[in-house]
């Protein structure tokens, strides 16, 4: 049971009480299984070394609960059909957030060998790491090939969102394998809190995707005037009832986005984006043109999202009213780099347990 409980203390930070019951104590999942084909979304760059100057504490041991379901002895690997699949990227700015993410997942999760991470990379190195700091972990790395994207990006409002890797979720039907029908997308700079299944278990019903939404917020805000002076452009949202969501957290159906083709419909608005300037912020908005007011509505709770301020000045914030399964510190503030600088704000103590990272000397 998760249960947390805010005072006021020391520069009038939050605390969190997380009391998690014996059942929630895990079992050494079964052995990592890597990646092993190639395709055109799989072509390797010569590694590098950047990810010398990381060095990451091995994390406990994560067993099962009695009570999990066992596996289906017929299917193995990424296919095996009770699996929880989790797909993130990794990369060398953001790979401290990622490690925590999935230790999070990891310490909350009741069926912690049931979960499978998808790990998307640009820099094929960042395996090794993994492997040490979750040397019995279940996951997969994918390469995602920047130049697929690169010609489609334009600027943004803050430059860490024009990263290729950002872009990688756009193709996750793509590089994931045909047996591999659903997936959770998340964000780097996260942590889970409660059991990842739950979130797994959403009905999407005959949506392709499931979110937080948001529709009290100023919808109009992510499009440029143009956009919404131009029919052709505002049109696209005529019979529907369009809300913000976040694309940090996604339950996404591969088997019907794949059938749809919705790949190619988020690149033509990339393309479009590229040349009228309909959009100022990174890879969120194709998603709001091609998903908005056509999302399964998923629980608040899931994407207690903001934490990290705006994209300019990354000011603190509180937590939104309600419970609690996942704090997400979207925004320019990142929760390692206030820590580090010793100017954290009060709700970056939730995420510092979950951490993993030390020096190499």
């Amino acid at each position: 049971m998760l249960w947390i409980m805010r005072f006021s203390g020391f520069i009038s930070a939050a605390m969190v009480m997380i009391i998690l019951s014996p059942s929630l104590q895990s079992f050494p999942p079964a052995e990592a299984i890597r990646s092993s084909h190639l395709d055109p979304y799989l072509r390797f760059p010569v590694p590098s070394d950047s990810h010398r100057r990381f060095s990451f504490r091995k994390a406990p041991v994560f067993r099962n609960a009695a009570e999990c379901r066992s596996s289906d002895r017929r299917e193995t690997g990424v296919c095996d059909p009770s699996l929880v699949h989790v797909a993130i990227t990794l990369d060398v700015e953001y790979l401290r957030g990622s490690m925590a993410a999935v230790h999070s997942i990891l310490q909350h999760s009741m069926c912690p060998e049931s979960v499978f991470f998808h790990f998307l990379v640009s820099e094929t190195d960042l395996e090794t790491l993994v492997r040490s700091t979750f040397p019995k972990l279940k996951f997969k790395v994918y390469y995602f090939d920047p130049e697929i994207v690169r010609s489609l990006i334009s600027t943004s409002v803050r430059q860490a969102l024009e990263q290729p890797l950002n872009y990688a979720r756009n193709y996750l039907a793509d590089l994931l394998e045909p047996c591999v029908r659903r997936v959770i997308y998340l964000d780097s700079d996260l942590v889970v809190v409660d059991d990842i299944a739950k979130l797994w278990t959403t009905s999407l019903g005959a949506k392709t995707i499931g979110a937080p939404e948001y529709c009290h917020t100023n919808f109009s805000k992510y499009f440029t005037a143009r956009f919404w002076s131009e029919r052709r452009y505002a049109g696209t949202f005529e019979g529907r009832k369009p809300c913000y969501f976040n694309t940090g957290v996604m339950v996404i159906d591969l088997a019907k986005w794949r059938r749809v083709g919705y790949t190619k419909r988020i690149e033509r608005w990339m393309e479009i984006q590229r040349n009228d300037r309909i959009y100022e912020l990174g890879s969120l908005p194709p998603f709001l043109l091609v998903f908005a007011g056509q999302v399964a509505p998923i629980e608040h709770r899931w994407n207690q999202h903001g934490l990290g301020g705006d994209n300019v000045r990354g000011s603190c914030r509180d937590l939104h009213p309600g419970p609690v399964s996942l704090l997400h510190w979207s925004g320019s503030g990142k929760p390692w780099s206030r820590l580090d600088s010793r100017r954290p704000c009060p709700l970056d103590a939730l995420w510092a347990p979950y951490d993993l990272y030390g020096h190499s000397h």
